[in-house]
């Protein structure tokens, strides 16, 4: 069987590259092993942010008296019917990839891919050429192997939604974007919870200002037992877990200690490019080529951005430059951008400090556990950190962990793209009282230190000195 373009994978990834690929020829194959639906939908994170939604509305009841309402009390958590809707929710957002393959017809294979050169695949036994090959093979869980011994009680993402309810204690191994994400919602829903991991750090968080402030949020929710690996054994029907500060006794464990590309068996010792320890092919992020091939590998299973709309970018350029007439040196990745859905969120836009020459640049802050709004609302906490070049003052990174830092990310996401200034930003309106005001008292915090800044924004200016005119 001879075709055009082969993607393997329907994913994010996989879906997206497919859209560009059907501008050039419709003489393509989709293969996927498994489920049509895609991670992000299926199992990542739109249900994990149904969850975190319920969670967060179920924890509000503990700011009621503040707020002058009575009855918190009373209120209850139906972990079945939360899961129940969660699941109800995911259905909707699978819908749409699980009709690919009854919209392509014979174009959509059912089966698992395994290269057998450059441009040959043997799918189920039939041998497949095609002049341009997208792997979109997507990730998995992480389970290490003692762990299986446990069964049923080792959970994952892609087992925790298909609960119908939860055991009553849970520990969370792996404390970053996932772990915290799910043991915090976890928690709030009224579990009792621990959080492990082998480093000292939660949420992928760099910038150290930013850790000191969101490690005690964190840990006023739950135990934390971090900077050794956790020990697991038997403790007749329950498993111990022992880190490094204790151990704790848990009817389940949530195992979130990263994802695995689906790469094992996939014929990439095939191609004649060498490959490292794990078996991965070098990548060139703008191109997304292995070596001088016509063979991309994108999403997940590469490892570079595993992101949502980091796939879905890599799609678009693996699909451009895998039609026969493509040009050029690859298309330009967009400004890195993460966020946790986390209480307060956590976010980094840009490069992380530590990859940042601090001697080049100036750096401000805000804390929002004094903010004006986010008092009003009861979320006040955090701190936010913004970069600036120290003499032109273009802004370059920022990291928080601050209420809707997902709004405020995306702004500062927009002015790093764009070469924005710290002058620039401050030059923009600012609506009183709003949460981004705190972005504008960090900003004014760099422009101090930025070189012949000329006092934009009367950053040179004392505070007025009232909650209510900042």
């Amino acid at each position: 069987m001879k075709v055009d373009t082969v993607i393997v994978g329907s994913g994010t990834a996989g879906l997206s590259a497919l859209r560009e690929v059907r501008r050039y020829t419709e003489d393509f194959l989709l293969v996927n092993d498994g489920d049509w639906g895609t991670t992000c939908a299926a199992v990542g994170c739109m249900p994990s942010k149904a969850l975190i939604e319920a969670a967060n509305a179920f924890h509000r009841r503990n700011d009621f008296a503040e707020f002058g309402i009575r009855g918190a009390e009373a209120v209850r958590a139906d972990i079945p019917a939360i899961l129940a809707r969660v699941r109800k929710m995911r259905d909707g957002f699978v819908k749409g990839p699980r009709t690919v393959p009854e919209k392509l017809g014979k174009r959509a294979v059912s089966g698992r891919a395994r290269l057998l050169g450059p441009g040959r695949l043997d799918v189920g036994g039939v041998v497949i050429s095609a002049r341009a090959i997208i792997l979109a093979p997507g990730s998995r869980p992480v389970v290490p192997a003692p762990w299986r011994a446990f069964g049923e009680r080792i959970l994952t993402t892609d087992s925790l939604f298909e609960q119908a309810d939860l055991p009553r204690s849970i520990a969370v191994i792996g404390m970053g974007a996932i772990g915290v994400e799910i043991a915090q919602a976890l928690a709030r829903l009224g579990l009792d919870v621990a959080g492990f991991d082998t480093a000292e750090g939660l949420a992928g968080i760099d910038d150290s200002a930013v850790l000191a402030a969101f490690r005690p949020l964190v840990e006023a929710e739950m135990a934390l037992h971090l900077g050794a690996p956790a020990k697991l054994e038997d403790a007749g029907g329950a498993i111990r877990v022992t880190g490094a500060s204790g151990s704790f006794t848990a009817d389940a464990v949530l195992a979130a200690v990263g994802r695995r590309p689906n790469i094992d068996g996939l014929g990439l010792d095939s191609l004649g490019v060498p490959l490292d320890d794990k078996g991965m092919p070098a990548i060139n992020p703008a191109t997304l080529r292995i070596g001088d091939l016509p063979v991309f590998l994108i999403g997940d299973a590469n490892g570079y951005r595993p992101l949502l709309h980091e796939t879905a970018d890599e799609g678009h350029i693996a699909g451009r430059l895998a039609a026969p007439d493509a040009t050029g040196t690859g298309l330009c990745r967009r400004t890195p951008l993460s966020i946790v859905f986390s209480s307060p969120q956590v976010a980094r836009v840009g490069p992380s400090l530590s990859d940042l020459d601090e001697t080049r640049i100036v750096s401000g802050s805000a804390d929002f556990s004094k903010q004006a709004r986010a008092r009003m609302a009861q979320t006040a906490a955090g701190v936010l950190r913004v970069h600036a070049e120290r003499e032109t003052g273009r802004v370059l990174a920022a990291e928080m962990c601050v209420p809707a830092a997902e709004h405020l990310a995306h702004l500062l996401a927009l002015a790093v793209e764009a070469r924005m200034t710290v002058a620039d930003m401050l030059a923009a309106p600012f609506y009183h009282p709003v949460l981004e005001e705190g972005l504008r008292s960090a900003l004014r915090d760099v422009a101090k230190g930025v070189a012949g800044h000329g006092g934009s924004d009367m950053s040179d200016c004392k505070a007025i000195g009232h909650d209510a005119l900042v």
